[in-house]
């Protein structure tokens, strides 16, 4: 009986071991249906959309639409922008969140959870209604037209400061602290040499969400920027703003727009896997 019920539940561990593999396969791709769709649109030209059954293969006229794409708006100073704005808005988040992440979970001092009740009731307030202020205040900065009226708006936000708080008060053992400051290290250095460490796994993700909202940031570039300066949603909302929508043209900004993004996921996605697997193992 022993051994038929041992049977039986190896049986059933195998049947649920398929059955998670085919739906983590199910959900991978229908995830990247999209983006295959987009690729499979970007190069072909605008006939084939109307094709019964709808093509399903690459075709071989993607890099001349890549091209119609840099001649019609650009494109390439639009990547720059981005990926400038970007990337500094993200490093500065990761930098400056972690950094008051460590005060609000660690340190002591008068009005602390005031001040985070305060920032994170920030996050309640539409970003809409910021936008006319905001928009005189760079006007009087003469920042209007430049990457400043971008980056610096954006160096913190409330999000990033409430998640590393979270983080670094589980993460981070107060021991671990106390004794670094038991061999003479001071508050400072214990934020880089301790805190740090411990909240890089948090920290890549924050970053990973940070690149890809700003990135994907449409309303206040818009507002900010000239038409002859812009990122790449701006460029991609010019591509298909003409009287007839250039499906083919649009999918193909909208696929090399996508690139970078892929590309910080690749770059971060070892972080990310290695805190929850760190975080699997300490629970």
């Amino acid at each position: 009986m022993s051994a038929r019920t041992a049977v039986s539940g190896t049986r059933r561990s195998e049947a649920a071991r398929r059955l998670t593999y085919l739906t983590l396969a199910a959900v991978a791709f229908f995830s990247m249906l999209p983006l295959y769709y987009s690729i499979v649109v970007a190069s072909r030209d605008n006939a084939a959309l109307a094709d019964v059954p709808p093509p399903l293969v690459p075709g071989g006229n993607f890099f001349a639409n890549v091209a119609r794409v840099f001649d019609t708006v650009p494109f390439a100073l639009a990547m720059v922008n981005s990926v400038l704005v970007s990337g500094s808005v993200a490093i500065a988040v990761m930098f400056f969140s972690t950094l008051a992440g460590f005060a609000f979970a660690k340190l002591r001092f008068r009005g602390r959870n005031a001040l985070l009740l305060l920032t994170v009731a920030t996050m309640m307030v539409p970003t809409q209604l910021g936008i006319i202020p905001l928009y005189m205040l760079m006007v009087k900065l003469e920042w209007t037209g430049t990457m400043y009226a971008l980056i610096v708006p954006a160096l913190v936000n409330a999000f990033g400061v409430f998640f590393m708080t979270q983080y670094l008060s589980r993460a981070l053992p107060t021991e671990l602290l106390e004794a670094g400051r038991v061999d003479g290290c001071s508050t400072w250095g214990l934020f880089w040499h301790v805190v740090l460490p411990a909240a890089r796994p948090a920290a890549a993700v924050l970053g990973m969400l940070t690149f890809m909202s700003v990135w994907n940031d449409y309303f206040w570039p818009l507002v900010v920027l000239t038409p002859e300066d812009p990122t790449v949603q701006v460029a991609l909302s010019t591509l298909a703003s003409g009287y007839v929508n250039d499906y083919v043209l649009g999918l193909a900004g909208t696929t090399l727009g996508t690139l970078p993004l892929m590309l910080v996921f690749a770059l971060l996605g070892k972080q990310i896997i290695g805190g929850i697997m760190q975080g699997a193992v300490k629970g």
